[in-house]
């Protein structure tokens, strides 16, 4: 997989081919997802439909679905306009989450909005925190990163385990947003925590304890 071509010289970023976590930390790494990861994708999702499907959004226009190369293509879409990307979270080469940073702008704002998520049998042992660390500070700080301003993460109020994610983390609580997206057939109110780039002395991930 070949990086992205930066739109322009301070707008956009080369998609990283791998993202791994500093010696000291769970050996977690983000990369890509790519077509040939379908079956194990799908795999993990449908067995943990139950776990995830309170927290999952959905379409209030209710048009149909898309396929996974769709999906994929859309992927590689927003990457080349510098506007999300999509991360898989992987551990002993195999798939136990993904990470996302998407609605990214440029300009005077220069902030994106991430989301995540992380089978059931994984959760609990710092794999959502540790991603979302590394996430940011790629956006922030990596040369080939967006050089983000503001990242941005909305959690549903009952959603506790994100909520520990945040406050682990250091984001800033900034309210509520009202009816902020659609999420079983519901628009649900969500939390908002931001954190800026001059928060960060150097690395977000050394907010974490190491093993």
């Amino acid at each position: 997989m070949h990086a992205a071509p930066r739109p322009q010289a301070d707008d956009g970023f080369s998609v990283p081919m791998r993202l791994k976590a500093p010696v000291g930390y769970p050996a977690l790494s983000l990369r890509p997802l790519t077509q040939d990861d379908e079956m194990e994708w799908s795999d993990v999702r449908i067995a943990n439909r139950d776990w995830l499907s309170p927290w999952d959004s959905g379409d209030p226009m209710h048009h149909g679905g898309i396929s996974f190369r769709e999906w994929i293509n859309r992927q590689r879409f927003s990457e080349q306009a510098g506007s999300g990307l999509v991360l898989a979270m992987e551990k002993d080469g195999g798939i136990v989450g993904q990470i996302s940073i998407g609605g990214i702008g440029y300009g005077a704002v220069r902030s994106g909005i991430i989301g995540y998520w992380v089978a059931e049998q994984y959760a609990g042992h710092g794999y959502a925190p540790l991603a979302v660390a590394m996430l940011t500070d790629w956006a922030f700080f990596a040369d080939s990163g967006p050089h983000l301003h503001r990242v941005e993460i909305d959690i549903l109020p009952e959603n506790r385990r994100s909520l520990r994610v945040v406050q682990k983390l250091g984001f800033h609580d900034e309210g509520v947003r009202r009816g902020y997206m659609y999420v079983r057939g519901q628009w649900r109110d969500h939390r908002s925590f931001a954190l800026l780039s001059s928060d960060v002395s150097a690395s977000l991930v050394d907010r974490l304890p190491r093993q």
